[in-house]
C-alpha cells in the first residue's frame, strides 16, 4: 500500500464497514507509521481489498478512527487493525494468503503475540489461522466501540521447533 491507495482504501472500507466508519486520515497515517503492515489486493489489476496491521500494545487494542501518532517502541504485540475484502475477492484464498504473510511478518519481528478485534462474523476465519478469543472484562467498554459481536483475539508467537 502506498498513499495513492488511500483513496481506494477508504472506497473499499466505506462498502464493507457501513456501521464501523474511519476517516481516510486514520488509514494513511497507519500506512505512513507502518508501511511494512500495509497491502493492497487487486483482482484484475481493481482495488479489490486491504489490511493495515503494526506493532501496538498487548490487550489495549486502539479505539476506532483514531490517530496512533506513533507506534510505541516497547510494543508488545503485533495489531491486525483490518483486513477487508470486496465480495469478489472472497472465497478466493486471498484472505488466508494475507494472514500467513502477516502472521510470518509478526514471527520474525519477534513479538510475543499478533492480536486483532475480530468483527461481524470473521472469528472463525481467525480461529483457522491459530486466533482465540480473549474474555477479558476489561476489554469490554473498548470492544463495544467495535459492535457488539466484537472479540478480541490473540495467536502467540510460533516458535519454530529446533531438530536435531
Amino acid at each position: 500500500m502506498t498513499p495513492a491507495d488511500i483513496p481506494a482504501v477508504d472506497a473499499i472500507a466505506a462498502a464493507i464497514h457501513t456501521a464501523l466508519p474511519e476517516h481516510a486520515f486514520v488509514f494513511a497515517e497507519r500506512q505512513r507509521l507502518y508501511p511494512d503492515g500495509c497491502f493492497m489486493l487487486e483482482v484484475d489489476g481493481e482495488p479489490a481489498g486491504y489490511v493495515i496491521s503494526h506493532p501496538w500494545h498487548y490487550l489495549r487494542p486502539p479505539a476506532l478512527n483514531t490517530l496512533l501518532e506513533r507506534i510505541p517502541e516497547n510494543a508488545s504485540t503485533y495489531y491486525i487493525h483490518d483486513l477487508a475484502l470486496l465480495p469478489r475477492s472472497r472465497r478466493t484464498g486471498a484472505g488466508s494468503a494475507i494472514a500467513r504473510r502477516l502472521l510470518a511478518h509478526a514471527d520474525a519481528a519477534g513479538l510475543p503475540s499478533v492480536s486483532l478485534v475480530a468483527v461481524y462474523d470473521a472469528a472463525p476465519f481467525w480461529r483457522r489461522h491459530g486466533f482465540m478469543p480473549v474474555d477479558d472484562p476489561a476489554l469490554a467498554d473498548k470492544l463495544a466501540g467495535y459492535g457488539a459481536e466484537a472479540r478480541m483475539m490473540v495467536r502467540p508467537r510460533q516458535i519454530p521447533s529446533l531438530v536435531t
